[in-house]
């Protein structure tokens, strides 16, 4: 922003009500110079003019046919929709919403950490318009053009709910934390619902893959081959190197970055949506595991036992963790005996720990439900004794002291003897 519009901005607070107008810009666009614009014009950018400042913008259209890995984007309308069939009640339901309400968002950053010393270099976003998801980045020619990038991108936004990938805790804040600095010359920052897909992609796939890095999901989950990519960590060096010289062709290889990040937002919440809602007929079984569990925190229980219910027979190692699972939403709704049935079978096949918690809540519910104090204490014996077994393994873990077992055990050998 040059220095007379600076001053024009201040007239209102040092004049009368005459210098209180506002002052147009006098500076004609036609008279920025943008660097290698034909460059950019033939990657569909295009110059957006702010007073005698600019920024980039790049347009893109997909048809819903269009495959992203193993979805189309047409995939995401029927995700939608299916919440809006659905009952289940969870964070990431689209329910009450159209999917234009949708708006994917990611960033790319001159840094990693946080603060005002971090600058956001290009702000890129994806939603339906009609048949088509159209894709729109703003690219920031020079830290001194945040003014024009912020308007161009507050200009475009007018959705109810944002999808990221760690947005929460990281694009988002830098967004905030940038329009803090530019307030007084850029529109507010609307109030957004946000589905952040990061933490839902831990909770169904940490047993899968080391990291949980959005091009891990991509290429386990989503099928999706990034083909001459450039890694995430090169993105500051390039646009430094680009406000240098000016040159493009580094810049073009990050924009294409984002723009694959954005569209892998579509398919990995569509992905998402069909798991949840256990629509994914090559779902596994762990997978549906993991959606059990996740229904299961959120007061889901019926959902959750369908869910486990559907994996539950068999020796497998997912079926052992749905029928331990099964026993606590029981418990959840008195239905004792059927936990007990539960955890007498975990008991004898489970993993030690699994065991040892399952012999513990048998011994509480003879105690307390079923009223037989004579399988009360063989239970809780058992459990004492396994920890006497694996002192130091696996019943560490659990913070379950012997202390406690021997004070139990006590307990109901005085109350059996009193009967």
């Amino acid at each position: 922003m040059s220095i007379k519009n600076k001053l024009n901005r201040l007239k209102g607070h040092l004049g009368t009500e005459k210098d209180k107008q506002p002052t147009p810009a006098k500076v004609s666009k036609n008279n920025i110079n943008v660097p290698f614009k034909e460059v950019w014009e033939a990657e569909s950018v295009y110059p957006y003019y702010f007073e005698d400042s600019y920024c980039l913008v790049r347009e893109k259209e997909y048809s819903l046919d269009q495959m992203h890995g193993i979805y189309s984007f047409g995939q995401f309308t029927a995700a939608v929709e299916a919440w809006n069939s659905s009952d289940i009640k969870h964070p990431l339901s689209a329910a009450g919403h159209r999917p234009e309400n949708l708006f994917f968002f990611d960033t790319e950053t001159t840094g990693l950490g946080g603060g005002t010393g971090n600058t956001i270099f290009l702000l890129g976003q994806a939603s339906l318009h009609g048949n088509k998801i159209k894709l729109k980045q703003h690219i920031l020619p020079h830290p001194g053009a945040e003014v024009p990038l912020y308007k161009s991108f507050l200009e475009s936004i007018d959705y109810s709910t944002m999808v990221t990938y760690n947005g929460k805790a990281f694009d988002w804040p830098q967004v905030k934390t940038r329009h803090t600095l530019l307030r007084e010359h850029v529109p507010k920052l609307p109030p957004f619902g946000h589905f952040d897909l990061y933490h839902a992609a831990r909770r169904m796939w940490k047993h899968k893959l080391e990291r949980i890095k959005l091009a891990a999901v991509e290429k386990d989950v989503l099928g999706i081959e990034r083909k001459d990519d450039i890694p995430g960590f090169l993105a500051p060096m390039i646009y430094f190197d680009f406000v240098e010289r000016k040159n493009p062709e580094g810049m073009l290889g990050i924009i294409k970055h984002n723009e694959i990040d954005i569209l892998s937002l579509i398919s990995l919440y569509t992905h998402l949506s069909f798991q949840i809602m256990q629509l994914d007929k090559k779902q596994t079984p762990r997978e549906v595991y993991e959606v059990g569990r996740w229904l299961s925190t959120l007061g889901e229980s019926s959902q959750a036992k369908t869910a486990f219910n559907k994996i539950s027979e068999g020796e497998s190692s997912e079926a052992l963790d749905a029928r331990f699972a099964l026993a606590f939403e029981h418990k959840k709704h008195k239905n004792w005996d059927e936990a007990a049935k539960l955890w007498k079978d975990i008991a004898e096949k489970g993993l030690m720990n699994m065991k040892l918690i399952s012999c513990i809540e048998l011994a509480k519910i003879y105690e307390h439900r079923l009223k037989d104090i004579g399988q009360a204490i063989m239970y809780a014996k058992k459990a004492s004794n396994m920890m006497k077994d694996n002192s130091g393994g696996e019943t560490e873990k659990l913070k379950i002291k012997q202390e406690e077992l021997h004070r139990r055990i006590v307990r109901l050998e005085r109350k059996f003897n009193r009967n």
